[in-house]
C-alpha cells in the first residue's frame, strides 16, 4: 500500500498562500529546488486541484522557455508522473494527467492500491483540505519559511479532532527554510 503525503511550503504561522492566493514568497533557490527534485524522484502518482495543475502546466513545456539543467531535469521527472486532477470547470487536462471520476478517497485509495514502490503526492488548498478532513494522509511534509503572513490560506483546515504526528525527519536549509516531515501515528 502506498504512503499519502501533503507536501507544501508554509509560512511561520500556518499559512500556505497569501491573501489574494500570492506564493511567491515561496519560490526555493537552487538547494531547495535539488531537494524537490530528489523528493519528486519517488512519486509514484500526484492529485491536485485545477489551480494547482494549472500552476504546475508550466512544467509540459519546460524545454521551450527553461535552460537550466535542474529545472529541465525536473520537468522530465514531473511529466512522467500519472496525475489525477480534481475540477469541477476543467473538462480536459494535458500530458499524464487524467480528470478525476470519483470522490477524493475513493481516488486516493484507487491510487494507494498500485503495484510498485513511491508515494502517492496530494497538494492546492482545498483538495488537501478534504483529504485532511477524511483523514487520509499518512505523512505530511511542510517547508516552513521564514516568514509571518498574518492571513492567507491555511495549511491545515479546521479539524473535528486532533491528529496525532510523530515527527522523522527535519532538515535546514541555507535559505533558512526548515523541511519538516511528520508521520501519522495510528
Amino acid at each position: 500500500m502506498l504512503p499519502v503525503i501533503f507536501s507544501m511550503s508554509v509560512s511561520l504561522d500556518g499559512f500556505i498562500a497569501a491573501p489574494e492566493g500570492d506564493i511567491g514568497w515561496t519560490a526555493p533557490d537552487a538547494e531547495l529546488f535539488r531537494f524537490h527534485v530528489e523528493q519528486t524522484r519517488h512519486l509514484a502518482a500526484h492529485l491536485c486541484g485545477r489551480n494547482l495543475y494549472r500552476t504546475m502546466l508550466v512544467w509540459e513545456t519546460a524545454e521551450q522557455t527553461m535552460s537550466g539543467a535542474a529545472e529541465l531535469e525536473f520537468a522530465r521527472i514531473w511529466r512522467a508522473i500519472p496525475k489525477v486532477v480534481f475540477s469541477r470547470t476543467l473538462t480536459s487536462v494535458e500530458g499524464n494527467a487524467r480528470l478525476a471520476t470519483d470522490d477524493i478517497a475513493t481516488e486516493v485509495a484507487r491510487l494507494r492500491d498500485q503495484p510498485g514502490d513511491g508515494a502517492v503526492s496530494l497538494g492546492g488548498a482545498g483538495l488537501a483540505a478534504a483529504a485532511v478532513a477524511e483523514d487520509l494522509i499518512d505523512e505530511y511534509r511542510q517547508f516552513v519559511y521564514p516568514i509571518i503572513l498574518g492571513d492567507g490560506t491555511p495549511y491545515f483546515p479546521p479539524l473535528a479532532k486532533p491528529l496525532d504526528l510523530r515527527l522523522v525527519e527535519t532538515q535546514t536549509f541555507s535559505s533558512r527554510v526548515v523541511y519538516l516531515r511528520y508521520q501519522r501515528t495510528r
